[in-house]
């Protein structure tokens, strides 16, 4: 079982080699959450992961025999920068099976470490037993990305430097994968701080360690935006600390990990990935869980691809009531759209897609659809230009 000590003997290892990051109070999160919220950026790491820290203190480990052999990896992505930037650093040879899906964004930069990338299968599963045929087949040492004390122990070192600039914390909320990162933090919460406790967070898409810590039956889905934390087999080590030092584990959707995104980005101009925004979805799906209490949260990575974000940002404003369609009905005129914009402008909205609708409608022939994405200040402003329309003598409505 991994102990406290394995944790130390990690932080003294990444010394020097990793960023001690920021854990600091975000006021504004508390005061929308009801919890005091404090926010660990590990997306500012260098390869903008947590997950170089368990990789570091696994290399650093090796014989010199192992190192000569080589490495060998499966990630979605940011164990996989983590192992092939500290393997760059170290000198060694390092092979990364990914699997077909991974963003792009990740696959190059891991190949900008100098790593030799192999994209195989559909899932980290997949990826894994591939990766562990190839390890065998040409002697590499095989670094998992969660299931090895030596990769949790150095996991657990945000833990140690959480509590470090933030004694009091009384609650931990962890994204869970595999388990490497909560394991290694629980490990080292509870040993210095009895009695904190530490909350695990899973996608309702893969709930695999909810299911297998709490003998549930969560079917498992095919994909999620927070692909980091995809994991559909949890590790037999991490499993077994998780059940005896982590209090609880909750799962939230697809649609909390999009709003903790775009709040993270919008309030605290940080930028996270779905796995690294799972901690604060916990705390808007289930405030009642937090409220009152002191709350540690840790940012895990800032690995995203760039049209996954915009599009998470532009359903972000539509449910925030800042992006809406709208339908008016008109007659089909010569003047009649130029008024109808004139009306949605003088309402103090800007217009961002106009489509006439003349087929697909039940009005009259000589009446018009017309289609209208506009940007407003929220639902209260929507509701206001859709009053200004009807005053002005036009059929208006919101389209869902």
């Amino acid at each position: 079982m991994l102990e406290i000590h394995d944790i130390r003997a990690a932080a003294e290892r990444l010394h020097g080699q990793v960023l001690d990051t920021p854990c600091v109070e975000s006021r504004t999160l508390s005061q929308i959450t009801g919890a005091n919220v404090y926010l660990k950026f590990e997306n500012l790491q260098f390869t903008a992961s947590f997950k170089e820290r368990g990789a570091c203190n696994k290399l650093a480990q090796l014989t010199a025999e192992e190192g000569a052999r080589g490495v060998i990896a499966m990630s979605a992505g940011n164990h996989a920068q983590g192992v092939a930037y500290h393997a760059q650093r170290l000198g060694l040879r390092a092979v990364i099976v990914m699997p077909r899906f991974t963003p792009g964004v990740k696959v190059e930069r891991t190949r900008g470490f100098g790593a030799e990338v192999v994209l195989h299968g559909d899932t980290l599963d997949e990826a894994r037993a591939f990766a562990l045929e190839k390890a065998q087949a040409e002697g590499l040492v095989f670094v998992h990305p969660y299931d090895d004390e030596a990769i949790a122990a150095g996991q657990g070192t945000v833990g140690l430097e959480m509590l470090e600039a933030v004694p009091d914390l009384d609650t931990l909320v962890i994204s869970v994968g595999g388990g490497g990162l909560i394991a290694g933090i629980a490990t080292a919460a509870q040993a210095l701080r009895p009695g904190i406790e530490v909350i695990g967070v899973q996608t309702m898409r893969f709930p695999a360690m909810v299911n297998a810590i709490k003998g549930t039956h969560h079917a498992q889905g095919q994909s999620t935006i927070a692909e980091g934390i995809a994991v559909g087999t949890p590790g037999v080590i991490t499993r077994e600390v998780i059940a005896r030092r982590v209090d609880d584990l909750l799962l939230v959707d697809e649609g909390d990990i999009e709003q903790a995104i775009v709040m993270l980005l919008e309030i605290e101009k940080t930028l996270v990935e779905g796995a690294g925004a799972a901690g604060l979805a916990a705390l808007l799906r289930h405030p009642e869980r937090f409220r009152g209490r002191k709350v540690g949260l840790v940012l895990s990575g800032g690995n995203i691809d760039p049209l996954l974000l915009a599009a998470i940002i532009e359903r972000g404003m539509v449910r925030a009531g800042r992006l809406a369609r709208i339908r008016v009905g008109a007659r089909d005129v010569p003047g009649s759209l130029a008024r109808i914009t004139a009306t949605v402008a003088e309402a103090g909205a800007n217009i961002d897609e106009v489509h006439h609708q003349r087929a697909f409608t039940m009005l009259s022939a000589q009446n018009v659809d017309i289609e209208m994405v506009i940007q407003t200040r929220g639902k209260a402003h929507i509701a206001a230009v859709i009053d200004a329309l009807k005053t002005a003598g036009y059929e208006a409505e919101e389209q869902k």
